[in-house]
């Protein structure tokens, strides 16, 4: 059984390497964008990083820099090219995240009214003190140094 979680056999870094085909949009040295092949409406691109880099929790300041840089980037030239209402960037991480290609990308969705695609999540409004208490926590993190 192979490891599908490392670069030797990972799917977007054979597609980087060029082992793959895809369609390929934009490529600079730290971010490849391919259309893809599962669309959700007309444009819906995946913005990945060239190197291995599994989840968030992997990219470097710089790499994150990069990739959402190219990100935006790709957002105003769907927007340009199709027309779209609107624009959805959706990143997931980890299985419990939704994540299903363990290679860090984001998906650029144009958007339209109606399109079918509904993202919904249970509100659970905590109240105020719990969200200090969650706040208070994240900062300690912080200052420990992440």
């Amino acid at each position: 059984m192979t490891d599908s979680h490392s670069a030797e056999h990972c799917v977007f870094c054979r597609i980087a390497r060029g082992e793959l085909p895809a369609s390929r949009v934009f490529e600079d040295e730290e971010t490849l964008v391919i259309m893809d092949i599962q669309s959700v409406n007309p444009g819906h691109m995946l913005v990945l990083v060239k190197p291995h880099r599994p989840n968030i929790y992997a990219l470097e300041d710089a790499l994150a820099g990069a990739v959402f840089r190219t990100a935006a980037r790709m957002a105003r030239a769907a927007k340009r090219a199709f027309g779209c209402e609107g624009v959805t960037l959706f990143q997931a991480n980890e299985k419990a995240g939704a994540q299903t290609v363990f290679h860090f990308h984001i998906h650029v969705l144009p958007r339209w009214e109606g399109d079918g695609m509904e993202l919904a999540w249970p509100v659970k409004n905590p109240p105020r003190e719990a969200l200090e208490e969650m706040a208070a926590r994240l900062r300690g993190v912080l200052a420990a140094g992440d």
